[in-house]
């Protein structure tokens, strides 16, 4: 077990330029896409973080052959080995079950795990399963399995009863191959989605609608190999936003799209913090010495992200005033404020919202990282925290930020990894 220690300075000054990389959220679906296929699928600007890994991990077990380097990634699934995916590895990553689409409607089989609840909140399947059912899918669930089974899936109109942005990617891949014409409606519309759909028509799928609430998908016999270069993470480039309007002097973020984080970019404006467009794949933000209070309520795309609520957290702390944030799309999001409290925050948490008083100093202490987006939102408050932060459970942090540390350390930062004692 690894954790992280940070030497914090209020007059730490990040400069530089830091280049953000693939987004974790489109690789996996796209890795689980190549099971629609016996050809082979290479995608570029892959993240080599954790839950790749993981997924890469499950692949093998189905059957795949894959060859990474560096961030280039190719996965090829001439034949399956198994139609099944574990509870060890689902458990290890909720995002496994997106597996289940692929397999089916390939193989006309599935068994996949239930991922149960995460340390963030509870995020059924329910949605997947009806969805299935309605392509003509029978499904059992049997000690804590889904087990899936179809001769051929047949086309259909799903509406959605809320936004599911797995879901929206299970039920797509598996409408690609389904006979007729599949019409999704109530889409969730994350920009990972969009990067799904444009790799799966590369791989002969015909859809329409892409990036809005209702996509029609004409399924197809058969689908082919491809080339694709997965989005920028929106959410590492907001991570490196908020770090810049905390202690930032033209900090210059390379390898963006402003286009996808047009919300988080508004909130912070509205803040008082400096973020300049240089072009369309770039973004300068600089610390500023005054800050003001905003409430935010996170919802779906385009809405202000849940991934970036505990970071935006952090930056409300030297705010002046009070914020209030507002969870709503997990239930339990709000673990890293405890930690927050040690390090001298002061925030108030009723339900589903956090209120956050600033301008609050903040000084190191040890502290726990609960999930991935807690861990970063720790990093950010020991950057500017007097003295030393440590970080236990730090193996979160991995699961979805690729050197983040390095990436930090060589804009001027004192961060360091070591092993538990």
């Amino acid at each position: 077990m690894e954790k992280i220690k940070i030497h914090g300075d209020q007059s730490l000054c990040l400069k530089g330029t830091v280049k953000v990389s693939g987004a974790k959220n489109a690789v996996l679906p796209a890795i689980a896409a190549s099971l629609l296929t016996k050809e082979k699928v290479h995608l570029k600007n892959v993240p080599q973080v954790k839950d790749v890994f993981t997924i890469l991990t499950l692949m093998k077990d189905l059957g795949a052959a894959y060859d990474i380097e560096n961030n280039s990634l190719c996965v090829q699934v001439e034949k399956i080995n198994s139609y099944e995916a574990s509870y060890q590895l689902v458990r290890a990553m909720r995002a496994s079950i997106l597996v289940l689409g692929p397999l089916l409607a390939r193989y006309g089989k599935a068994v996949v795990a239930l991922p149960g609840g995460c340390a963030i909140g509870s995020r059924p399947t329910d949605l997947h399963i009806h969805g299935f059912e309605k392509l003509g899918a029978s499904i059992d669930l049997e000690h804590g399995y889904i087990k899936a089974e179809s001769n051929r899936l047949q086309g259909t109109k799903i509406e959605f009863e809320r936004k599911t942005v797995g879901g929206t990617e299970n039920l797509l891949m598996a409408s690609c191959l389904a006979r007729g014409e599949t019409i999704l409606k109530n889409c969730a519309r994350e920009p990972e989605i969009a990067d799904l759909c444009e790799l799966l028509i590369k791989m002969g799928a015909k859809i329409d609608g892409v990036g809005e609430e209702t996509m029609r998908i004409k399924g197809t016999d058969e689908m082919g190999g491809a080339s694709h270069h997965i989005i920028p993470d929106r959410i590492e480039a907001g991570t490196f936003l908020i770090a810049g309007a905390l202690a930032g002097d033209s900090l210059v973020i390379s390898h963006v799209r402003p286009d996808h984080l047009r919300t988080v970019i508004e909130k912070m404006r509205y803040s008082g913090v400096s973020i300049k467009e240089i072009n369309s794949h770039s973004l300068e933000v600089s610390k500023q010495e005054y800050l003001k209070a905003q409430d935010i309520t996170t919802s779906p795309y385009p809405g202000f992200p849940t991934d970036m609520q505990a970071q935006f957290t952090v930056l409300m702390t030297q705010a002046e005033g009070t914020s209030i944030i507002t969870e709503t799309i997990f239930d339990r999001r709000f673990s890293h404020i405890n930690e927050l409290l040690r390090l001298g925050a002061n925030i108030e948490v009723s339900g589903d919202k956090a209120v956050v008083k600033g301008k609050t100093p903040l000084s190191g202490a040890e502290t726990t990282a609960t999930d991935l987006r807690a861990s970063a939102s720790l990093i950010l408050a020991g950057l500017i925290a007097s003295g030393e932060t440590t970080i236990t459970e730090a193996h979160h942090l991995d699961r979805g930020y690729e050197n983040l540390e390095r990436k930090l350390n060589s804009l001027g930062a004192d961060i360091k990894r070591i092993k538990k004692e």
